[in-house]
């Protein structure tokens, strides 16, 4: 009798924000899987059921119970907070899979149940922070080297991403979060809006604003995930909002009338093919590629490949525009 591993996201840690198919994988389980305080999350859905605790830095130990549990011919909810494909229990399960041999055509199924992740809980808690583009970043160096961990913190900094901060600090790693904000001074405003939000949407939340200034001497743990603005982030009146740019094409206060030179559902004057238009009339100015990548603040060698790229024809017919934006 083959068995099934369904790997779990929870969400946040409220029974209220785990989707309809998580609670289904969960109530389908002979056999729960997961970190002892996970369990303790989805401790009402368990009754009945074979549960297996582990600890923080069990994640393998937890995947190779499932697989045994599978081969058993159990099915398996092997659960993470948050979504289990983010910093969650998928890779290192699909890790221990193929170690052992197993392949997707194996009688052992595999099912990944989507969550909402720790970013997700954390910026609905606190507004609107991540209306434009962000990403993650793990500060835990257990098992990342933390020159890769800084090299890809300076290049987020740099490139004006909004970025959540996950596994900032621990009892034992104290030091990385200051790390951290030293190589965001390099390219933040002092001022730029942080927050730094504890157990959302569970019993023990707390959300704290501050700045990159001083977000390191702010209440961080484990628990914690520190949410650092762009330079177009704001808060006001307890809310953390990060602009989508609709400000570039319209006069919003003349009741969304477009700017001079732009046309609404086309890319703005300054997108990719204004831009380039921009970078010729340079070059015939007299302007060298090195001026280019000094004034934009890219690198030579991609200037030269685009500028080298035959210019597109202006669209002359109405296109759809994308999802979302204006």
């Amino acid at each position: 009798m083959s068995g099934k591993i369904t790997l779990v996201g929870i969400g946040p840690g409220s029974v209220e924000h785990m989707t309809q198919r998580a609670r289904d994988a969960i109530a389908e389980a002979d056999v729960v899987v997961g970190y002892v305080t996970y369990i303790k999350l989805v401790a009402d859905l368990l009754e009945g059921k074979e549960v297996v605790r582990k600890g923080m830095t069990e994640e393998l130990d937890r995947a190779v119970s499932a697989l045994d549990a599978a081969r058993a011919g159990k099915k398996v909810a092997l659960i993470s907070s948050g979504d289990a494909g983010v910093y969650g229990m998928a890779g290192p399960t699909y890790e221990v899979l193929f170690q052992a041999g197993w392949t997707p055509a194996d009688e052992v199924q595999v099912e990944v149940v989507p969550g909402a992740s720790a970013i997700n809980a954390c910026a609905a808690r606190v507004g609107a922070p991540l209306t434009h583009d962000f990403c993650s970043i793990s500060l835990s160096d257990l098992l990342t080297p933390w020159p890769v961990i800084a090299r890809r913190l300076d290049a987020a900094a740099q490139a004006d991403f909004v970025v959540a901060l996950y596994n900032p600090k621990s009892g034992r790693r104290t030091r990385q979060i200051v790390e951290a904000q030293r190589l965001f001074l390099r390219h933040r405003r002092p001022d730029t809006p942080v927050a730094v939000v504890k157990s959302a949407y569970r019993r023990r939340e707390r959300i704290e604003f501050t700045t990159l200034a001083t977000m390191a001497d702010s209440e961080i743990g484990m628990l914690s995930t520190v949410l650092i603005g762009n330079s177009h982030t704001f808060i006001r009146d307890g809310l953390m909002v990060t602009p989508r740019g609709y400000a570039n094409k319209y006069d919003i206060e003349q009741g969304n009338e477009t700017r001079d030179g732009e046309r609404a559902g086309r890319s703005l004057s300054t997108g990719l093919l204004g831009w380039l238009d921009t970078l010729h009339a340079q070059l015939a100015e007299g302007h060298t590629l090195a001026d280019l990548a000094r004034l934009h603040g890219l690198p030579a060698d991609y200037l030269a490949a685009t500028l080298a790229e035959p210019v597109e024809p202006a669209a002359t017919t109405t296109t759809t525009t994308d999802e979302g934006e204006g």
